[in-house]
């Protein structure tokens, strides 16, 4: 097994500064790393990320969420297993998939993208993370859950806030403090609202939450504030930076571009090579259950494992040509890559795969489609080269655009 000094440390600056060269290091030479600073065994090759997420054995859990997630969502679907785990899987996933998305959300998300839209459609100037991804998927959610939009700041403040927390890998106690703060600033808002729907249902998904019942079972208010946050904090990051990154890449290759405005039936595809070349979130941990040995050495059990999902999603070994960006390649399946059967690895797979994958495709879909009937003629800002940042999740900081204003 390796030790850190032979390769960047994921904590260093040149690391949050462009994290792929240190990747390759890694997968080449250093396939298993013991992280002191951490405390965590560091995997990066896609085979051994793959086997984690899928899980067929029984060798890993989430118990790491007992510390990573709860503290600041309070106990969630992500930390369940076996039937508690399926059963609160069944009781959330009807929103996400099928007629519940088509009928009910789709016009949300329409709504919801063309508002914030309109207010720059006209100027020819925007800034499309400030301006529409940061605001989009947040408003969806919020919508969706029938919460008021007009607190769009404070969803904003809370999710960036939990998010910093998982992310917090050097254990900064301000970082903790404000997330601690966060859950219970959450649960003093959502609470009353909970109660609320429970009396006088709508037809918004957080009154489908409080009624939702599988085999006698209903999720408690602590439940459902739980699963909440989440959906915040993961379906807002995780949209909003690929929205972001979608952009990005688009416009460094202008042919791709091109062949999107022209064909929006590669929206998906784009999105698909998008998760896999710059994907949102770029590790994900889990805990051993056993002893396992993976590339480069055996992990005890007990341990916790940060899966590098950019690491493993740019592995020679499974995709041609891995970086460079090419919405065309044929080693990665559009048909899959919003299922658990996916052939990248910025979902997760198996059990505890992303339940919101196929609402996060349709609202790239129709956000990037209207996006380009906005502006037709999208330029990024003359000298802008968008930079990402992040190590925990990752992605451009900003992605200023100029463009020709088209009627409505």
């Amino acid at each position: 097994m390796s030790t850190v000094q032979q390769v960047p440390d994921i904590l260093s600056p040149e690391f949050a500064a462009d994290p792929y060269p240190a990747y390759r290091v890694m997968r080449d030479s250093a396939p298993l790393i013991w992280h002191e600073a951490t405390q965590s065994y560091i995997i990066s090759r896609y085979e051994d990320v793959e086997r984690v997420f899928k899980d067929k054995n029984g060798e890993f859990t989430t118990d790491n969420y007992d510390w990573q997630i709860e503290p600041v969502h309070g106990k969630t679907i992500l930390q369940l297993s076996g039937r508690e785990h399926a059963v609160r899987r069944a009781l959330v996933a009807p929103a996400f998939r099928g007629s519940d998305l088509q009928e009910k959300f789709l016009p949300v998300i329409e709504r919801n993208s063309r508002e914030l839209i309109d207010a720059f459609r006209h100027t020819g100037s925007a800034d499309l993370v400030a301006d529409y991804a940061t605001r989009f998927p947040v408003n969806v959610i919020a919508d969706m859950l029938g919460l008021d939009k007009a607190d769009h700041a404070r969803f904003h403040r809370w999710y960036t806030s939990v998010i910093a927390f998982l992310g917090n890998l050097s254990g900064d106690p301000e970082v903790a403090a404000a997330g601690e703060r966060t859950r219970a600033e959450f649960a003093a808002y959502m609470f009353p609202i909970i109660r609320e729907r429970r009396e006088k249902p709508g037809d918004d998904l957080l009154s489908t939450l409080c009624a939702a019942e599988v085999d006698g079972v209903r999720m408690s208010d602590e439940d459902i504030k739980s699963f909440c946050s989440l959906l915040l904090a993961a379906g807002g990051e995780t949209t909003d930076k690929a929205i972001a990154g979608i952009f990005a890449n688009l416009l460094r290759h202008p042919d791709q571009l091109a062949a999107v405005r022209e064909d929006r039936s590669l929206i998906a595809r784009a999105f698909a090579e998008t998760l896999r070349y710059t994907p949102p979130v770029h590790m994900i941990m889990r805990q051993s259950a056993t002893e396992v040995t993976l590339s480069g050495g055996t992990i005890p059990a007990g341990a916790t494992v940060t899966c590098l999902i950019g690491a493993a999603n740019r592995d020679e070994n499974r995709y041609r040509d891995p970086d460079r960006f090419d919405i065309f390649r044929d080693d990665l399946t559009t048909t899959t890559a919003f299922s658990a059967a996916a052939d990248h690895l910025a979902f997760a797979l198996g059990r505890h795969f992303c339940v919101g994958a196929l609402l996060a495709k349709a609202e790239v879909e129709i956000g990037v489609g209207q996006l380009l009937d906005a502006m037709p003629d999208v330029r990024l800002a003359d000298g802008f080269e968008p930079a990402e940042q992040g190590v925990f999740t990752r992605g451009p900081q900003a992605v200023p655009v100029r463009f020709t204003p088209v009627a409505p």
